[in-house]
């Protein structure tokens, strides 16, 4: 339904186009209202919408070397099964920046699962009940616990491509990761749903209220398990009673008592793109033009980027909201169709090279 794939031409281009072009997902009438039009509507869709059953899941709780924990939630269905076998194709799942594990998510990894794929959920330090055993949490774009989990699920599953996906605020941690890491990022492809590009300037700007408190909350919440332990390295009184996501995001990563920087550096650390030109991984940007949380495309959308990359792709639609992009059929986005679609297009390019090239496949 009028989506453009916006990307410098290539092989890989020419692929996608014919995959993305044949896939059912994309074509017209998905729409469940009488108007598209409604990006508001289908945003609260987005952040109320159950899955359509409900996934068991078995947490893996990661130490890093700090002794920091980092949670990895494995979906294993409704069924209480793990799908895929050894050489499935394991898919990591980010959520949004506040840690909040929307329907959404988990309805594309239970898509995931029915198509064979392995599915895990990252979850960082202190967030969706992983315990804080360190008064350190994870900046917006700092990738050191990601590069962590990443190596162990390598690690533990050797022979399997390995395959990452973000939404919304979420996006900005794989964004760094995949700059940082270069070509030793060990994924084989990546995808961003409704991604944040710009966090410093997304932070000022200000958020719908009816998307920023519910996840000020939410961060709050979550936050007061930890207040007498957090107590020795910010002022807690002053983070409960933060009343916007910069102003909490400002005074746990800034206003720190042990060593307090200012909100410039802070961002020169944690921009997603700082180091986007060094990143060697296929990226499709999933967005859609009337996003109210992004912002206005013109401005928060870096289109020079996807003109000179060979790696990052961006599948535009007019209308879809945040995170929304709803089928008529309850409970079903497109937007994950679309992102599942890229993968297996991804993996039968990676195949076709490798039987021109005479490529022996990696062990």
């Amino acid at each position: 339904g009028r989506c453009r794939l916006l990307c410098k031409p290539s092989a890989l281009a020419q692929h996608l186009v014919r995959s993305l072009g044949r896939s059912v997902a994309l074509r017209g009438g998905h729409w469940p209202w009488p108007r598209p039009r409604w990006p508001w509507l289908q945003m609260l869709q987005w952040l109320l919408q159950p899955p359509e059953l409900e996934p068991a899941v078995a947490r893996e709780l990661l130490q890093m070397p700090d002794t920091g924990l980092v949670a990895l939630d494995w979906l294993v269905g409704p069924w209480g099964a793990a799908g895929g076998g050894g050489s499935s194709p394991v898919l990591l799942l980010i959520p949004n920046a506040a840690g909040k594990v929307m329907g959404g998510l988990l309805q594309l990894g239970l898509r995931a699962l029915e198509r064979g794929f392995i599915p895990v959920i990252f979850n960082r330090r202190g967030h969706n009940s992983c315990p804080l055993t360190t008064p350190w949490l994870q900046p917006f774009g700092d990738p050191r616990d990601l590069r962590e989990a990443i190596t162990y699920l390598r690690c533990r599953h050797p022979s399997a491509p390995l395959l990452a996906v973000s939404e919304g605020s979420g996006s900005g941690l794989l964004l760094a990761y995949l700059g940082e890491s270069g070509s030793s990022s060990r994924l084989a492809a990546a995808a961003c749903i409704s991604p944040i590009f710009r966090g410093r300037d997304w932070f000022e700007a200000g958020m719908p209220w009816l998307y920023e408190w519910p996840l000020l909350l939410h961060l709050k919440q979550g936050l007061s398990r930890y207040a007498r332990s957090l107590a020795e390295v910010v002022d807690m009184d002053k983070v409960l009673r933060s009343r916007s996501l910069r102003e909490l995001e400002e005074t746990l990563f800034c206003r720190t008592k042990p060593r307090p920087t200012s909100w410039e550096t802070y961002w020169d650390r944690n921009e997603p793109l700082r180091d986007v030109d060094e990143a060697a991984v296929p990226v499709l940007c999933l967005c859609s033009a009337d996003d109210p949380v992004r912002g206005a495309a013109a401005r928060s959308l870096p289109m020079e980027l996807f003109r000179t990359s060979p790696y990052f792709f961006l599948l535009l639609t007019p209308h879809g909201g945040h995170c929304g992009f709803p089928q008529r059929r309850p409970g079903r986005c497109w937007g994950h169709e679309a992102v599942l679609e890229y993968f297996r297009a991804m993996a039968e390019f990676l195949r076709a090279e490798e039987r021109r090239k005479g490529l022996p496949r990696p062990r």
